[in-house]
């Protein structure tokens, strides 16, 4: 897997694309699509289905996720942040109700194209395909801002924020949906309004308290021997802990890890030697085999619906763009900024694929709408790079600098 994320992401950058598409197209070569058709056999012993060899990846996967976030967390300059206050709302805002409400009225509209589980589950289908066309992927946007060195700019500041706030969104009411058609369900049977305040409450202990503890926490780590490789430890067991109470209120982990990493974040332009050791490792290593990983998960030879995957395919992006475009639109972004917000936001893999994967396991939906899911995301996933940097490079870099101190003080976007 790594071996395809190094080869790939190598090919993707000599071709002046994010590394992040070469890791998502070796993980297809090398997954059950290609390989997989090629040389069954071949493919079962390199990847089986079950057994200590299969627990092991998984688990390597998802601890190397969990890290990648709390990197891309720990890029977030809070404090410029909060000059860009209403661009995110308006940004957040249309970026989850636009999309949410084709995808819930399509459904409505034409259920017998969803199969029989449209007709199964009632209204809680058009909520999850609501929910599924909001959503954005937060691994692949933190890893394609990364390539594209716009992590700390304005733009790039506005699209990490707003897609936080729209998985927040988005994951309290899948959580709620799957407590409807599972007999166990997320953490017992908790309501929508119950969710979204547990994940309040957590959002602001950590942004808060979290904060202040984490500044005196790294004062303190600065002083002890084992500094820079201290930090290391501590900042994953507040990753794992803070993992494991956003799974326990329903939301996934990987918002925890990245609140961590925003309340750890030091809003300096360069990195301290503890934090550019945990960027390395979670960029050069643990990155690139999540990214493989996700093509590891379909087969798109299998149960794969044309009509289907072009359908969803075209109302997520036109839905996604449309309204987080508007929305940066509305709060005084320049056309080509706001556009390259919305493709940027458009991205769907990581988020999309663990949404579709859960949906399949309880039921929800079929073989047909898990293809067309998946493919959905990857699409996604692959066309916000190239887009925002033809964007950003014909716009001549307007809107893509740090902000400057005069914006500072006059407060831009509100």
């Amino acid at each position: 897997m790594l071996g395809a994320a190094l080869i790939f992401g190598h090919l993707a950058r000599r071709l002046r694309l994010p590394a992040v598409l070469g890791e998502l197209l070796g993980g297809i070569v090398i997954g059950p699509t290609l390989l997989g058709a090629l040389a069954p056999g071949f493919f079962a012993a390199l990847f089986p289905a079950s057994g200590p060899a299969s627990m092991a990846r998984d688990a390597l996967i998802r601890v190397g996720l969990l890290c990648f976030l709390f990197v891309a967390g720990l890029e977030v300059n809070l404090s410029q942040m909060r000059k860009l206050g209403w661009t995110i709302a308006w940004t957040s805002f249309l970026g989850i109700a636009f999309p949410f409400a084709i995808g819930f009225a399509l459904v409505l509209a034409f259920p017998r194209s969803f199969g029989p589980q449209a007709a199964a589950h009632g209204v809680l289908y058009p909520l999850f395909l609501g929910t599924a066309m909001s959503i954005s992927a937060l691994p692949v946007i933190a890893r394609i801002l990364m390539d594209l060195s716009l992590t700390r700019t304005r733009l790039g500041m506005v699209v990490m924020a707003a897609a936080t706030i729209d998985d927040l969104i988005g994951w309290s009411l899948f959580a709620v949906i799957l407590s409807k058609v599972s007999p166990i369900g997320i953490e017992g049977q908790r309501s929508l309004g119950g969710t979204l305040f547990q994940v309040l409450v957590l959002f602001g202990l950590i942004l808060t308290v979290g904060r202040w503890l984490g500044r005196r926490g790294l004062a303190w780590a600065k002083s002890l021997p084992s500094w820079p490789s201290g930090f290391m430890g501590i900042a994953v067991l507040a990753v794992l802990l803070t993992a494991a109470a956003t799974e326990w209120i329903g939301v996934h982990a990987v918002l925890g890890a990245f609140l961590v990493g925003v309340a750890l974040a030091q809003g300096n332009e360069k990195r301290d030697e503890a934090h550019e050791a945990v960027y390395q490792l979670a960029v050069s290593c643990f990155a690139p085999l999540y990214f493989v990983s996700i093509g590891l998960r379909a087969d798109f030879a299998r149960h794969f619906d044309a009509p289907l995957v072009l359908l969803v395919l075209v109302v997520a992006c036109v839905g996604k763009v449309a309204g987080v475009g508007l929305g940066a639109w509305l709060s005084r972004l320049s056309p080509r900024e706001a556009l390259a917000v919305g493709f940027g936001m458009n991205a769907r893999g990581a988020m999309g694929m663990i949404l579709a994967s859960l949906a399949l396991e309880h039921g929800l939906i079929d073989q047909r709408m898990f293809v067309a899911l998946i493919a959905m995301a990857f699409v996604t996933s692959v066309l916000s790079g190239p887009i925002m940097h033809r964007l950003i490079a014909r716009g001549e870099a307007v809107g893509v600098s740090t902000l400057s101190e005069a914006e500072a003080v006059a407060g831009l976007g509100g």
